[in-house]
């Protein structure tokens, strides 16, 4: 099976596909925002990123969401819900983390198929 990498950069890539299975790097949003705005922006970019690949969110089997504090659950998740369709909900985990920088309080990491 090949393997296929965009938007490549010298420490990783942003999308990489496998066979019918497209995994995208963790992507932070905007720093400086709240959690509901760095989610938004990173829901965004995902779409993005997916549309390259050649997929979409309907797609997504997992997703991953790091936090730099628990607390913001609910406005995290006030914007995934927003976004995801509905029949569509992935597997997904929460967990708190400290992240690359503090100025990032949200990164989420997903897998789709093609």
């Amino acid at each position: 099976m090949s393997i296929r990498r965009i938007d490549v950069g010298p420490r990783m890539s942003q999308i990489v596909i496998h066979g019918n299975t497209v995994y995208l790097a963790g992507q932070v949003g905007e720093p400086g925002g709240n959690v509901a705005s760095q989610t938004r922006d990173i829901l965004k970019t995902i779409d993005e990123l997916l549309a390259k690949a050649g997929t979409d969110k309907t797609k997504i089997v997992q997703a991953i969401i790091w936090l730099d504090d628990m607390k913001t659950f609910a406005e995290m998740n006030a914007e995934w819900d927003k976004w995801v369709p509905q029949g569509h909900t992935p597997a997904r985990a929460t967990g708190e983390a400290k992240l690359a920088t503090p100025e990032y309080l949200v990164e989420i990491i997903v897998t789709a198929a093609l």
